[in-house]
């Protein structure tokens, strides 16, 4: 039987809330703590797949409700009618979060931890998810072009971890990150791993097609539409990202004097345009401000409390919006209105 949002029942409710909390959650803690939003995105899997498992132990002939019906990619639901399609395209995302087994799971949080969280500090918190969900759609996208009429569920984060490695190889090729491969644990360069496990790929489906190899339940082809997705637009998207583009780990030394000179280059945080003008801050803004004198003694925090401040406050003189420009990494408030009025710090 096609399990469909018709036939959810209370307590099924109660399931579908505990696995959106689950994978909610972590976020929430990262964003509040400041914290990598990659690893993040570890705990999320790891706590989805964990309810989906005590989930699997609870079942019964009174109580069947299988996450895999109402959340899995399933190609021939898309070919039956438009409204259909709308009404099922949560499962584009959905789908990410489900995993057959601990083997398959932990598969997968391997590649998000290591090469994940390397990549988020070259792109940012933002710019990474947008990465995440790039792989996620490339490798839905390719899965239900390439297997019409499917029946067959498809479900993991293999599609946006191949992406994460995609967007590697198009942005930072020559980093070396800590990474299993050809059965060594060592510091590979990007461009290594990614070719490995692409080439794979191919040749796994290769096997396949040609006969040499059996049947198999992992959909290569989501693997490779969620890297070649996300190799294709991991540039344009890491264009203002805290790393420049193609400064590889293997030039640390330059890198570390380059930016060491432009945290020298930063502004005084001691007085401000607000005490100055005999117009303090209070509330919020002035919480900003402190966090701001804490935690802005990088380039990255200054310029996100910056950010965070230009939200809050006006301008001391004409209380005109205050905007942040950036300039050789380096972050200052100025008024929309005019430059006199603010340039700080």
């Amino acid at each position: 039987m096609d399990y469909t949002w018709e036939y959810i029942e209370p307590l099924d409710i109660f399931w579908i809330f505990l696995m959106l909390m689950a994978a909610i959650w972590p976020f929430i803690s990262a964003a509040l703590n400041k914290t990598s939003v990659a690893l993040a995105m570890v705990l999320s899997l790891l706590l989805v797949h964990f309810i989906k498992y005590a989930l699997s132990i609870f079942n019964s002939s009174l109580f069947s409700f299988e996450p895999i019906h109402l959340f899995s990619m399933i190609p021939a639901i898309y070919d039956i009618s438009v409204s259909d399609s709308i009404a099922n395209s949560h499962r584009f995302v959905t789908a990410a979060w489900l995993h057959a087994d601990f083997i398959h799971v932990l598969g997968n949080v391997l590649v998000i931890a290591l090469a994940g969280v390397p990549l988020e500090q070259r792109l940012g918190a933002k710019r990474w998810i947008a990465v995440y969900f790039l792989g996620i759609f490339g490798g839905n996208i390719a899965w239900v072009a390439t297997h019409p009429g499917s029946i067959t569920p498809a479900i993991g984060a293999s599609g946006a971890a191949f992406g994460l490695l995609g967007a590697y190889m198009a942005c930072w090729p020559d980093d070396k990150i800590e990474f299993p491969l050809l059965f060594l644990i060592r510091a590979w360069p990007v461009w290594s791993i990614a070719f490995v496990r692409l080439g794979l790929e191919i040749f796994q489906m290769y096997s396949i097609q040609s006969g040499t190899a059996g049947e198999s339940n992992i959909a290569h082809m989501a693997h490779i539409g969620g890297f070649f997705l996300a190799y294709a637009l991991a540039r344009p998207i890491a264009r203002g990202a805290p790393s420049s583009l193609f400064v590889t780990s293997g030039s640390v030394s330059n890198e570390y004097s380059s930016r060491s000179l432009k945290t020298a280059q930063m502004g005084s945080l001691d007085t401000d345009p607000w005490s100055e003008a005999g117009r303090e801050l209070r509330g919020k803004s002035a919480r900003i401000l402190a966090r701001l004198r804490e935690e802005g003694d990088e380039l990255e925090t200054r310029r996100a409390w910056l950010e965070e401040l230009s939200e809050n406050a006006l301008c001391p003189v004409c209380e005109s919006e205050v905007l942040v420009l950036v300039e050789n990494e380096n972050s200052r408030l100025k008024c929309s209105s005019s430059a006199r009025h603010i340039d700080w710090p």
